[in-house]
């Protein structure tokens, strides 16, 4: 490694490049201290600095410039000789406002005392000046000639306890007009920074403080949607209730649902910059130019007022931090991210080096040759052709992905759609329009729009949102139109459109992604259940434009995720049940998309859900037992067994959880104890919030049934399943298993498990027994139509794992990897290998098995409530199953 350069090398070399340096210098204002060079201005260094010490305003306003000609002095020295990183220059500027705004707030407190006394609310308590950094100050990015952006905010109003009583506004409004001076006002030793408060409520017109009151009644009645923008950085500097402050602002910065309506409010506050910059010629702006560092952090700060309300991590203040956030989410790919991480340091290390030439607030690149020059050189370059070629690299990479999202839809419906919706045309015409376009039952249709015109629904939406379907209506139409049944497409569209017509977020979701209206009508033509789905689910219409939607799922980091949502809302359970039914809705949804795009088959979808029942199950046992007050240990002693399909791994999109709970405790109390945690659990997933219903569970595969107790024992369940249980509850212990909770419990019931399955059996008996609990199922699912019912009648999906139980329980003493829960496919291929059943007929029934779960897939997305179909579609594959049967219970062992 090469050694640093000397400090009065980097001295001269700083100075050549910064005139403000330079000056400092020669006029003596500051002194080179080498050994201060090698370290950066400490946070502790700062705010030893700016202790009051008896000082008078004068002396206090001395100290904090002149503490900042030292601040800025090392910046720029350390920065232009390669010892500082961008974060460093930062942070630094930051604290330095930080610490000057608290000794400022300081002084003036003890100062208007002495007249004023203290300010209190009417119950007689102190009231604090809450000072708010916003911008770049509120996100610890500030740069090193910065104006720094303040509110302040007073908790309650009231009046001061001095000998001269003045109302708490007054005293406020006087003290922040002191802080203000501190340092903003310019002396012979230049000024500390630059105060703007023009972000306040009413802008310049409005009061110089507001009270929480006043803030929050604001945000209802007279926000504007720029100023959601900028109080995303919003951070409270001093006093003693800023989290009260913030939880005020986050309902209007953040929505509860996903807002795809900021990206139009962001779009027009970037044209109106762009209009700003063309009107003064500064397209050689860094900061508002094209490409330049506002680009960056709109396209950040978009994804946050988007998403912010539901995706905690995304509250962000630093645009690093939350473009990293945005990456590990998967809304920014890997590249975008990269690039627009790589313009942003590549930009603000530059307009920093803009500001160390003359310490003014510019972004601008300089006119004059010279001035160029020393910049290039500045940031790296030898000439200027090759800082330009650079330059102008990042500002096309920015501008490129700030086009990727903010780009308006060119994508116009064709004139007929926009006829046909606005009723420009007769109702004949417009038939005859909607025919050509390819709908079979035109007049039909027509009348199906006409409704949705004419309905309450449509005329009790505001006029933003009348305005948003005018344009979306037509595109509809096309879309339908674009699909192999466009006549059931648009039905089933329209009733998603009238499901989100009174949330204008998703109407602006469509219109600004079509290839999301795209998607719909292909879910819509290829699945009404789907389309049912998204009806109910309309949340779900943003995992039509994620960028990992054709990727399977990650549970391990889905589930971190989370887990970090669900700590965020420690205090609300109503909300960590939401946040789980969102969760649950949305990688149902993502794999639908798969699946109806044929991404995946059958097994491995149903792998995926099973999975995806085992992290909510997982999350649901954790924080219900958070909640606990009698909990009387840190992790329960406690697990969920999965029977059936959940315990198969052989879920469905609507499946229902067959699920029971072990517990191994002694404490006395832990049969009541764990009881409850069952009985929370189990709420927790049937309960009907404003997002749905978890699962639906079936408790009745516990000890003794719907009799028996909610909870057992590890003990005591292995002993009901030696001595007390039926054949048909071993038969369900073929498909079980530990899902989550305590891994010994999950090992002993897996022990529990093989040792029942492996037991000698009487094989008249238990053929006797099997055989006739299958005649009680058929007698329970009778069916009187005249089509093949999949799962029930004779040759269906039952009689297979009815087929597969009986082999496990007769043959498993003889032979123990029949134990495995390694699913019914694979142990009929096991049991045709054990020589138990014939290895063609098996082959044969395993075929059939999987043909009869895809048929009964595919029926259930077409909204079919039974899995019934012809007979003669399946007679093959019938015939398969029966003569298994009859081998297994009838001819092999008459």
């Amino acid at each position: 490694m090469n050694n640093p350069p000397a400090p009065n090398d980097l001295v001269a070399h700083a100075s050549r490049l910064s005139r403000y340096l330079r000056g400092l210098i020669n006029s003596g204002a500051w002194r080179v201290e080498p050994t201060d060079l090698k370290t950066p201005f400490s946070e502790r260094q700062i705010q030893a600095a700016v202790r009051p010490e008896g000082e008078d305003e004068a002396g206090l306003l001395r100290k904090l410039r002149k503490l900042r000609q030292a601040v800025m002095a090392r910046i720029i020295i350390r920065d232009l000789g390669g010892l500082a990183e961008l974060q460093e220059v930062m942070e630094t500027v930051t604290t330095l406002a930080e610490e000057a705004l608290r000794s400022s707030l300081d002084f003036y407190q003890k100062s208007l005392r002495d007249t004023y006394g203290d300010p209190r609310n009417a119950a007689g308590d102190l009231q604090l000046l809450h000072i708010v950094a916003m911008g770049k100050l509120g996100g610890h990015e500030l740069n090193v000639s910065s104006d720094i952006d303040l509110i302040f905010v007073y908790p309650e109003v009231g009046k001061t306890d001095g000998r001269r009583q003045i109302d708490n506004h007054d005293y406020f409004s006087r003290l922040s007009r002191k802080i203000i001076g501190m340092l903003a006002n310019y002396t012979e030793d230049g000024f500390v920074f630059r105060v703007d408060t023009r972000l306040r409520p009413y802008g310049e017109s409005g009061p110089q403080v507001v009270s929480f009151d006043m803030l929050e009644e604001y945000f209802y009645t007279q926000g504007r949607e720029w100023e959601r923008y900028a109080w995303v950085k919003a951070r409270p500097l001093t006093g003693d209730r800023g989290e009260e402050l913030v939880a005020i602002a986050s309902p209007f910065v953040y929505r509860r649902h996903l807002d795809f309506s900021a990206l139009e409010s962001l779009r027009g506050l970037h044209s109106q910059i762009q209009q700003e910059v063309r009107r003064r010629e500064a397209g050689d702006d860094i900061k508002l130019g094209p490409g330049g560092i506002r680009e960056i952090e709109f396209v950040v700060q978009v994804f946050q007022l988007i998403r912010g309300g539901n995706e905690y991590a995304l509250r962000e203040r630093s645009t690093l931090r939350a473009l990293e956030q945005l990456e590990l989410r998967g809304l920014l790919g890997k590249q975008a991210a990269g690039e627009l991480r790589e313009a942003y340091f590549f930009l603000r290390n530059l307009e920093h080096r803009l500001q160390y030439l003359d310490d003014k607030q510019t972004q601008k690149l300089p006119e004059s040759p010279q001035d160029r020059q020393l910049i290039a050189t500045a940031i790296g370059f030898a000439t200027t052709e090759d800082f330009a070629a650079k330059l102008a690299l990042h500002r096309g990479n920015v501008q490129k992905q700030f086009d990727a999202i903010f780009a308006e839809s060119r994508q116009a419906p064709s004139e007929p759609c926009a006829d046909i919706w606005s009723r420009t045309i007769s109702d004949s015409e417009a038939a005859s329009q909607l025919q050509a376009l390819g709908f079979t039952d035109a007049e039909s249709t027509l009348q199906r729009l006409t409704r949705y015109r004419d309905s309450s629904r449509f005329a009790r939406m505001s006029a933003s949102g009348q305005s948003r379907l005018e344009r979306l209506i037509p595109s509809v139409i096309q879309s339908a139109a674009n699909e192999s049944k466009p006549d059931v497409t648009l039905d089933r569209m329209l009733a998603i459109i009238e499901s989100i017509g009174r949330r204008e977020s998703y109407l602006a979701l469509l219109l600004e992604y079509p290839r999301a209206l795209t998607a719909v009508a292909r879910l819509a033509s290829a699945s009404p259940w789907a389309a049912d789905y998204l009806a109910r689910h309309p949340v779900l219409l943003d995992e039509l434009i994620a960028p990992q939607r054709s990727e399977l799922p990650d549970w391990q980091r889905l589930q971190a995720e989370l887990h970090e949502q669900l700590e965020a809302n420690s205090d609300s359970p109503e909300r960590q049940m939401d946040l789980l039914r969102h969760f649950k809705h949305a990688q149902t949804f993502r794999l639908l998309a798969v699946d109806l795009a044929g991404g995946i088959d059958l097994e491995t979808l149903s792998d995926h859900l099973s999975d995806l029942a085992a992290v909510l199950l997982d999350e649901t046992l954790q924080f219900v037992w958070r909640g606990l007050r009698q909990r009387h240990r840190d992790d329960p002693r406690f697990a969920i067994v999965g029977y059936g399909k959940l315990g198969g791994k052989e879920l469905g999109y609507a499946s229902d959880l067959d699920i029971t709970f072990l517990y191994d405790d002694d404490d006395e109390h832990a049969s009541e104890i764990y009881g409850r945690l069952a009985q929370r659990i189990n709420t927790w997933l049937t309960s009907t919030t404003a997002a749905g219903v978890l699962y639906e569970t079936d408790l009745r595969l516990r000890p003794n049934g719907a009799a028996g107790l909610l909870v057992s024992s590890v003990e005591a369940f292995r002993d009901y399943q030696f001595k007390q249980a039926w054949v048909w509850e071993h038969q369900a212990l073929t498909r079980a298993r530990a899902v989550c909770g305590d891994a010994d419990i999950g090992a002993d019931f897996e022990q529990t498990r093989i040792d029942v399955l492996a037991q000698s059996r009487e094989l008249d008996k238990l053929r006797t027994e099997v055989v006739n609990m299958r005649q009680k199922m058929r007698d329970g699912h009778p069916n009187k139509s005249d089509l093949f019912d999949l799962k029930h009648d004779i040759g269906g999906i039952v009689d297979v794992e009815f087929v597969v139980q009986y082999l496990v329980l007769g043959y498993a003493a003889q032979y123990p990897p029949l134990t495995g829960n390694i699913g019914n496919l694979a142990l009929l291929n096991l049991a045709a290998e054990l020589g138990l059943i014939p290895q063609d007929l098996a082959a044969d029934v395993v075929n059939a098995y999987r043909q009869f779960r895809a048929q009964q897939h595919a029926l259930r997305l077409q909204g079919e409530r039974y899995a019934r179909l012809d007979l003669a579609e399946v007679s093959k594959e019938v015939a398969s199953v029966v003569e298994l049967w009859s081998w297994v219970f009838d001819e092999h062992n008459a």
